[in-house]
């Protein structure tokens, strides 16, 4: 149907429907005189000046000017309508990023805040990704089941692995040395694969969560990692001799878990709205702080000196904190969704963080000295 209208001083019509088609109609007998099709469908259009230009807005969040005389469209600002997922920034740079959400990952370039490239797979979600270390592909978790590796320029899929979790993959790592991927899914495993150059074969399977992996972070010499899970544990494994080192137990669903930098100590978070405080050699727990006064805990990231991080989750703001004091030092205000993921650019420039309602929001990373 006509979803959208606008009239021209001419007296001419500008149609949209909610089929994507974007139509000039003469004013005397609505006959179709020039038309083009855009993505989504048609909610809104809006002059500019005299006319000479239009905007378009479509229902897939795609806003698209439109030149009068030409009637060609050109895209100029883009974003998820679906709940985006993950966030991460590849080695050492802060200028490009990606994100994943239903049915696409999309890279963006920070300093224009636009879309760079596009990798869209219909009707599955990608639940987690993260760039190699090398730069060579970006490897993703998707809820059918699959890992899909994709080169960060092209978006080509590079290779699939078929059946890696059967409840969905839910989180995912690398190591630095990009020779192994750790995976985990809906049904609590953690699965080491080895990675060539043309192969990929599983490695080892760790079954000790009952419930879905959401966050796995590998220490900086590929020898341990830590892994949280909806079960209220976290385990820190040895993947080298692949056994289990220690357990940390909480009456919540983790959500989040960081090394700090020193890698002595990790901080976690969840559903009870605390950020733990723990030592990796044996587990204890050291403090614990009222992360959020309403709503759980999703996302953290810590700086790589270890002095500061931030928080995101359901009570929409983002919150830096000094490490050592465990308060809050600065406060966000600007999403209207639960923040699902945040991060810290390398470098400490901007924070981005991202959320249910499709919202992708770049901070300025705030002035501590």
């Amino acid at each position: 149907g006509v979803t959208a209208l606008l009239l021209l001083k001419t007296g001419d019509l500008i149609v949209g429907t909610g089929g994507g088609i974007v139509a000039l109609c003469k004013g005397s007998n609505y006959k179709v005189m020039k038309k083009i099709q855009v993505q989504g469908a048609v909610t809104s259009l809006t002059c500019r000046g005299q006319g000479h230009q239009f905007f378009v807005g479509t229902n897939e969040c795609q806003i698209y000017r439109i030149n009068y005389a030409a009637f060609k469209e050109e895209l100029i600002a883009a974003c998820h309508n679906e709940a985006v997922q993950d966030i991460v920034f590849p080695l050492g740079t802060s200028d490009l990023f990606a994100t994943c959400s239903k049915n696409d990952i999309r890279v963006w370039h920070t300093p224009e805040n636009r879309e760079l490239l596009r990798i869209v797979i219909p009707n599955v979600t990608c639940h987690a990704i993260e760039f190699m270390r090398d730069g060579k592909s970006i490897i993703s978790a998707w809820n059918d089941g699959k890992i899909r590796a994709f080169t960060p320029e092209t978006g080509r899929l590079m290779y699939v692995i078929n059946h890696a979790h059967s409840l969905g993959v839910t989180a995912i790592a690398a190591t630095s040395d990009c020779k192994r991927i750790i995976s985990g899914g809906g049904e609590g495993q953690m699965r080491v694969w080895e990675i060539g150059e043309r192969t990929h074969k599983l490695g080892e399977v760790l079954k000790e969560h009952v419930s879905a992996v959401s966050c796995i972070k590998i220490k900086k010499n590929d020898r341990e990692c830590v892994t949280a899970s909806l079960d209220g544990t976290c385990i820190i494994w040895d993947i080298v001799r692949f056994t289990r080192k220690q357990m940390i137990l909480a009456n919540t669903l983790f959500k989040c878990v960081c090394y700090h930098p020193e890698e002595y100590q990790i901080i976690t978070s969840g559903t009870d709205r605390r950020i733990g405080y723990w030592e990796v050699f044996d587990g204890s727990a050291i403090r614990e702080v009222e992360g959020s006064v309403s709503g759980s805990v999703n996302g953290m990231d810590i700086t790589s000196d270890g002095a500061y991080f931030v928080t995101g989750g359901d009570d929409h703001l983002v919150k830096l904190w000094d490490y050592n004091e465990g308060a809050v030092t600065h406060v966000g205000v600007g999403h209207s969704g639960n923040i699902t993921r945040l991060k810290i650019c390398p470098g400490n420039k901007y924070i981005v963080s991202v959320s249910a309602d499709g919202a992708i929001l770049l901070w300025k990373y705030p002035d501590l000295h």
